[in-house]
Order: C-alpha cells, then structure tokens, then sequence
C-alpha cells in the first residue's frame, strides 16, 4: 500500500495572482521573468510588502510554481510570509498584488503595511 505525503508550502500562490502574472510575463515576451515578494521594514505599521518582477533566482529563494509561472521569496522575507497567501485583486481600488498574512498582527488601512 502507498500513500502520498502532501507538503505544505510555506507560502500559497493563488491561481488568480498566477493568471495575471502569466499574462504581464506574455505581455513582457519574458518567459523568465518571476514575480519576487519581500517584505521590507517601513511603512505606518512597521513592514511593508513589495512586489517586483525578476529574473534572477538566489541561493536562498524559495520557489513556488502554479500554472506555469514561478513566485519568489527571500529567506529573510520567508520568515514573515510563512501561511499567507500572495494573491490579486481587480475591483474599486483597482488591480494590485497583495498578502493575505495570518501573521500579521496590525496592518494599515491600505493593507501595504504591517506587524508582527
């Protein structure tokens, strides 16, 4: 009898973020373009997210793929993303990339910036 062991990722790339990624990398004609995730120290509630496209893969990244296109993430920024869920969202605001973050502890109304 075998059974199949699913790992957890740390970190979950939703479909909607990997569609709209898939199509700015169309759009780019770039297929190894990524989108890398960090969390940097700033903002009204201590850290702040970012989001960039990138080529370049670092020792240390950890890489999660969906429908063919591959999210990034620092092992420094790892640590304060673990659980959340990088997404997209189209609606009044408009269209962004964002973190879902059962880590935060206090964002701020624009949901860029947060504690832990």
């Amino acid at each position: 009898m075998t059974s199949e062991v699913e790992m957890a990722l740390p970190i979950y790339f939703s479909d909607s973020a990997a569609s709209r990624v898939k199509a700015l990398i169309a759009e780019e004609n770039n297929p190894e373009l990524k989108l890398r995730v960090y969390v940097t120290g700033g903002g009204c509630s201590g850290f702040s997210y970012g989001f960039t496209f990138d080529e370049k893969i670092n020792d240390d990244d950890t890489l999660i793929e969906n429908s063919g296109v591959t999210l990034s993430v620092d092992s420094m920024s790892l640590q304060y993303l673990i659980g959340g869920t990088v997404d997209f969202v189209d609606g009044l605001e408009g269209s962004r990339f964002l973190v879902n973050n059962p880590n935060a502890t206090a964002t701020c109304g624009c949901g860029s910036s947060f504690s832990v």
